[in-house]
């Protein structure tokens, strides 16, 4: 995880062995012993990173394909998304990094297509992609106002987007 974390904060070209260590915790030999090139090591937080989006996403098509009320399901499952702040914030800063950093884009869009995946059999395709943008704008306005979602309010919107 800690790879993760500096390569969010300082991008891949800024990451480095000492960086992580730091982060971790740990002496830098301890980085360097299993991730010999740095690489390697940027290479395991970005799987780390990848492994994550596809967890959520399976979970997310779990509790969508199981839904009663797919818009109440879709609240609920941003407002616990937020509710780890930290690793939400972290992999925010990954998404946004993907806009300048070509490396970090299969990331991205692998969030997009996956959550466009999951939500087009219930809503179709234009809603799907009016409710993409809008779970991105929420999951970012939480974090930037540090205020948790209101899943009322945010129901009603999808009901109203997906009604389309």
């Amino acid at each position: 995880m800690a790879a993760v974390e500096v390569i969010a904060e300082v991008g891949i070209g800024r990451t480095t062995h000492r960086a992580v260590a730091a982060r971790a915790g740990l002496p830098l030999g301890a980085t360097t012993y299993y991730f010999p090139t740095l690489d390697d090591l940027i290479a395991a937080g970005l799987q780390r990173a990848a492994s994550d989006v596809q967890d959520d996403l399976e979970l997310w098509g779990a509790r969508l394909r199981a839904a009663e009320d797919v818009p109440t399901a879709l609240a609920e499952l941003i407002a616990g998304y937020l509710a780890d702040r930290k690793r939400a914030q972290i992999e925010c800063e990954l998404y946004v990094a993907a806009g300048r950093d070509v490396t970090l884009r299969p990331l991205a869009l692998a969030w997009m297509t996956g959550l466009r995946g999951l939500l087009e059999p219930h809503l179709g395709a234009t809603a799907a992609r009016d409710l993409i943008a809008l779970v991105d704008g929420v999951m970012l306005q939480a974090l930037i106002t540090g205020r948790d979602v209101d899943t009322l309010s945010l129901t009603a919107t999808i009901r109203r987007l997906a009604a389309r």
